[in-house]
């Protein structure tokens, strides 16, 4: 019976003993703390620069077309052949054209040849009134005579004439069917490359609609608009740096080759060209954007290292006064070698978590580590 007393008096300390070391609850009104480095936001005076998105273009580009309608026979070339001014691309079916020149020629053969028939007979009419004439002056042939060898002179002359209008006429005709048999035979403008191909033997081709188009070989140029409010700061032989997004944001020097002088009343924009240097890596119908220019600015700069990127947003982790890490929402803007243009969300001067992509820290008590 005592064995059991002592039995349940020692349970009974044994579990007020446990109860007296257990921890203490956590307050939920006291932050967290960890460990992180720091880094600042500075304003300073930086470099204004107005980003104008366009286009990589060829210098030249032409859209082929044929000139009559007629069925296509052959196409010689596909995408990305590299073609030279001249060089024959696309032969339509020339039967027509052909028979129509040959019938030129001939007519224009027969048309010679009753020429020089007239011109024969026109100068036989002229000896023979030379002669007369001395016979006039001998007084060897009347009057009458005289009249009628004068009549015929003036009148093989005059068919000469005549025949030699008919010739040109004809000759005409010839140049223009030789012209339409040339439209059979589709050649390249000039040195370049075969971009698209719109057309298949035994299509039809039609005048204006498209058959090839091709781009001329050598350096590319970028085409951009510029705003109204900044062309003023654009001149012909500007340079500036194209940067090409595709690429890993990688720049090439330009330079202001070009503005077109009126302004689109849309978007109250100006036309610019820029040619950039030749190069392998840059193909035509890339999206690129030119750096201008456009003063200088106050500006919020963070370090590269402090923004988070969630999708397509960007964060950053900044201490309040009592140095607890706030997630903020920034939108950024240009990017300056290591740190990074802030255009809202951030103020000059504000500390911010460095790295804060590996850790949660928002909300936490931040400890400064050197």
């Amino acid at each position: 019976m005592k064995f059991f007393s002592w039995f349940w008096i020692g349970c009974i300390g044994a579990f007020m003993f446990t109860g007296c070391k257990s921890e203490a609850p956590v307050i939920s009104g006291t932050p967290e703390s960890a460990p992180a480095h720091i880094v600042s936001a500075e304003q300073v005076l930086t470099p204004d620069i107005l980003r104008s998105t366009g286009t990589l273009h060829a210098r030249e580009s032409s859209a082929l077309s044929a000139q009559v309608m007629d069925r296509v026979e052959k196409v010689l070339v596909r995408e990305g052949d590299e073609v030279r001014a001249g060089q024959t691309l696309v032969i339509l079916d020339d039967a027509v054209l052909r028979s129509s020149a040959d019938q030129a020629d001939s007519t224009v053969k027969a048309a010679e040849q009753q020429e020089s028939a007239a011109q024969t007979n026109a100068d036989l009419a002229a000896s023979t009134l030379a002669r007369y004439r001395q016979l006039e002056a001998q007084k060897s042939v009347s009057p009458q005579e005289m009249d009628e060898m004068t009549r015929r002179a003036e009148a093989a002359a005059a068919q000469v004439a005549a025949l030699k209008a008919q010739v040109n006429a004809v000759r005409a005709q010839q140049a223009g069917a030789g012209a339409m048999l040339a439209y059979a035979r589709i050649v390249a403008p000039f040195d370049g490359t075969v971009t698209s191909r719109m057309i298949d033997p035994g299509a039809m081709a039609a005048p204006g609609v498209p058959l090839l188009q091709i781009d001329s070989a050598g350096p590319l140029q970028l085409q951009t608009t510029v705003p109204e409010s900044a062309i003023e700061r654009i001149r012909n032989g500007v340079k500036l740096d194209v940067t090409i997004d595709s690429l890993n944001g990688q720049s090439f020097p330009g330079s202001v080759i070009e503005i077109v002088p009126v302004a689109d009343p849309a978007t109250h924009s100006f036309l610019v060209k820029v040619a950039l240097p030749l190069s392998k890596l840059l193909r035509a119908g890339l999206s690129a954007s030119a750096e201008i220019p456009a003063g200088t600015k106050q500006a919020v700069l963070a370090p590269r290292s402090a923004i988070a990127m969630h999708g397509s947003l960007a964060t950053v982790l900044a201490l309040d006064a009592n140095g607890i890490a706030q997630l903020r929402y920034v939108t950024l803007g240009q990017v300056h070698a290591d740190r990074v243009e802030v255009l809202s969300g951030l103020s000059g001067g504000e500390k911010l978590v460095d790295d804060p992509s590996d850790r949660s820290l928002s909300g936490k008590r931040i400890e400064v580590q050197p």
